[in-house]
C-alpha cells in the first residue's frame, strides 16, 4: 500500500512501487536493447571494405611454401576477387577480427586474426585426406 499526504502525492519516505518498477524495467530494456543492436551491429561495417592482398606462408606441413590471394571484403563478407579456382568465405567485425575459410580441390584451410586500418595479421590451418600444413598470413589493403 501506498501512503497519500493530504495532497494526494506520496508521504515522505513512502515507496511508489509500480512507478520505480516500471522506470527499472524501461532502463534495463534500453541496455538490453543498445547491446542488441551493437552486438549484431558489429558485422558488416564497412570500415574493412576493398580489395586486399593477402600473403600465406606455410610454416608447419606439406604445402606449397606460400600463396598470394586478392580478397574482396564488402559489408564485412570476404569473398575471392581474383581468378584463382578458390572459394574464399569469412566475415570481419567491427573490430577487425576476421574468420575466414578457404576451399579448392578437396581442400581446406581456416584462419583467424585481426584487421587494423590498412593491414592485417594471422594464423592459419589447413587439412585434407593424408595431411595437414599451418602457418601465418599478412594482409594490405590495395583499393576499395
Amino acid at each position: 500500500m501506498i501512503a497519500l499526504n493530504r495532497t494526494g502525492h506520496g508521504a515522505p519516505g513512502a515507496c511508489d512501487a509500480p512507478g520505480a518498477i516500471a522506470a527499472a524495467i524501461a532502463i534495463t530494456s534500453t541496455i538490453v536493447a543498445s547491446a542488441i543492436i551493437a552486438s549484431t551491429a558489429s558485422f558488416a561495417l564497412p570500415r574493412y571494405d576493398g580489395l586486399w592482398s593477402v600473403s600465406i606462408v606455410t610454416e608447419k606441413g606439406d604445402c606449397d611454401r606460400g600463396y598470394r590471394y586478392p580478397v574482396r571484403i564488402s559489408n564485412g563478407t570476404l569473398a575471392n576477387a581474383g581468378d584463382t579456382m578458390i572459394t574464399i568465405t569469412g566475415k570481419v567485425a567491427g573490430t577487425g577480427a576476421i574468420t575466414v575459410t578457404v576451399t579448392a580441390g578437396g581442400k581446406s584451410a581456416i584462419g583467424s586474426g585481426r584487421l587494423a586500418g590498412n593491414i592485417g595479421m594471422g594464423s592459419w590451418t589447413g587439412s585434407w585426406t593424408g595431411g595437414s600444413c599451418s602457418g601465418s598470413w599478412t594482409a594490405q589493403r590495395r583499393g576499395s
